[in-house]
């Protein structure tokens, strides 16, 4: 049995269709998520005199691999077009008919959340016992998103959860890994972001509004309609560009000019929600470099005098 493993694993190592699968699989794009929001708390910590570099570069690889493990053990479950049938829930991993491709994206993506668990005892060691327990959030709502019994996104939750799980939670983790410590203005100033990271849940659901509604899976975007789902990704759009106005006004935020520059860089996704389902694909590279240009102007929005 090894040495047929063995044989399999060099076969798919050759096989340029097998690369192909792994990288989509990956999601590249999506990995902004996870590098912004880790970077901004790296970013406030710095910005507040308690930066620790080998801290930051720990934090930023562990959101990055917690996010890449995430991708490919959430495309195994979704594997073949979303077939709601043969899920990790029913050990269905294990049957003769799956292919062993799809065990090897699974046994990645597990390698990958090991490499992170590495990471966080070591910035437990440096920074606390707390980072242990953000760590564990953030592993326990990635692996969730799809994978049983919780699964919330089928449950309508993903736009929801992912506002405290890749926002707040994992920007205050962040901080406090390269800090050693918790701050209140950091869970404030992760807010903004917050609401574009749901957005980006949301601009996914609204791509695949159609083969969920085929496949069963009850996201948000299905549950409240095509229309209403467009109405709930403008009221966060809104609220990622009035929310640092508030944070200014409350003493929070530097200053305000800066941000706003990120706008035009939010109006491509709307031309693709009027697509029809086979032309709507590029509406995630689009809210992808939104994110990126917001990101990036936010960071620097304190450094700039």
């Amino acid at each position: 049995m090894i040495r047929t493993l063995v044989v399999d694993t060099i076969r798919l190592g050759l096989d340029l269709r097998s690369w192909r699968a792994g990288f989509k699989a990956l999601r590249l794009p999506s990995l902004v998520i996870a590098g912004f929001s880790c970077a901004l708390g790296v970013v406030l910590a710095f910005h507040d005199g308690r930066g620790d570099l080998l801290n930051a570069i720990a934090v930023i690889l562990a959101g990055l691999a917690l996010q890449a493990g995430v991708n490919l053990v959430n495309d195994f479950f979704e594997f073949r077009q979303k077939r709601v049938d043969d899920k990790i829930s029913r050990l269905g991993f294990c049957r003769e008919d799956r292919e062993f491709l799809e065990v090897l994206i699974f046994l990645v993506g597990l390698g990958l959340f090991g490499f992170t668990g590495l990471l966080g005892l070591f910035l437990t060691w440096r920074s606390g016992w707390p980072v242990l327990i953000f760590g564990l959030i953030g592993w326990m709502g990635g692996f969730f998103y799809t994978g049983e019994p919780l699964n919330y996104k089928r449950r309508g939750l993903a736009v929801t959860l992912v506002f405290f799980l890749m926002g707040i939670i994992m920007i205050t983790g962040a901080y406090f890994a390269v800090a050693g410590t918790f701050s209140w203005t950091t869970v404030l100033a992760s807010v903004p972001v917050s609401f574009l990271i749901s957005l980006i849940l949301l601009a996914n659901e609204l791509r695949d509004f159609e083969a969920d509604t085929r496949f069963g899976i009850r996201t948000l975007a299905v549950r409240i309609g095509y229309r209403w789902a467009i109405i709930v990704y403008c009221a966060l759009l809104a609220c990622a560009y009035a929310s640092p106005a508030v944070l200014y006004l409350l003493g929070s935020f530097p200053h305000l000019h800066l941000i706003y520059l990120a706008a035009p860089a939010a109006v491509p996704p709307f031309l693709f929600m009027r697509l029809p389902p086979e032309r709507r694909g590029g509406i995630i590279p689009v809210v992808m470099l939104h994110h990126l240009v917001y990101g990036l102007l936010y960071c620097l929005t304190f450094y700039m005098k």
